[in-house]
């Protein structure tokens, strides 16, 4: 299994993190990182937070999962490679990622370290009516402080599918963190996740 993570695909999000030029359009190639399979964290169990950073945060995002095999995808048929959609958070570093970044470095340390990749519960792909209008959110001790649409994506689902499949091949179980909105912000001991896709509860576990 891979898991593939996009950066800054919501320009709020990108201004948020002051990515004043990585704006980006339609027209510049995803943002791609991988994280090994030691991060995920599947749902319900806890996120230990790790001691290495003094600013771990969350980052909301729709997760897509690959249902079989595909490489070089041609996107107006790369609906048909995903079986199912879930919430997700892409943990992050942020003080590592700053200084990665200060220093031309990959993100590797500050995004694939274990249990920074968390889901919920998979829906059906099935019971998706329209991927580009699909709202989720995240709550933190019961107050919404994360909110995504879809429609807001500089690169759509389908994009990232082929894209990606240009360089890896992309195999049954892959998955796909689709890059996160603004409202980015640290977590803390005893935090408690819900994320929703909708107002389906999809996520819910406690940082320990």
């Amino acid at each position: 299994m891979k898991i593939f993570g996009v950066g800054m695909n919501y320009v709020e999000h990108n201004k948020e993190l002051n990515h004043s030029l990585l704006l980006m359009t339609s027209q510049r190639d995803p943002i791609i990182f991988t994280k090994c399979d030691s991060a995920l964290l599947r749902p319900g169990n806890p996120f230990f937070l790790p001691g290495y950073t003094q600013q771990c945060e969350y980052e909301t995002e729709l997760v897509v999962r690959i249902g079989h095999l595909g490489r070089c995808i041609a996107e107006r048929w790369a609906h048909r490679y995903i079986d199912a959609v879930t919430v997700g958070i892409d943990f992050t570093a942020r003080d590592i990622q700053r200084r990665l970044t200060k220093d031309g470095l990959p993100w590797d340390l500050a995004k694939g370290f274990d249990g920074s990749a968390a889901i919920g519960e998979w829906v059906p792909f099935s019971e998706i009516e329209n991927l580009h209008d699909l709202h989720f959110h995240l709550d933190i001790n019961g107050q919404t402080v994360q909110r995504g649409h879809t429609a807001d994506m500089i690169h759509s689902v389908e994009h990232l599918v082929s894209f990606i499949s240009q360089y890896f091949m992309l195999k049954t179980g892959d998955l796909i963190y689709t890059g996160t909105p603004v409202g980015v912000g640290a977590v803390h001991i005893e935090d408690h996740l819900e994320g929703y896709l909708g107002d389906r509860k999809l996520m819910d576990f406690y940082v320990k």
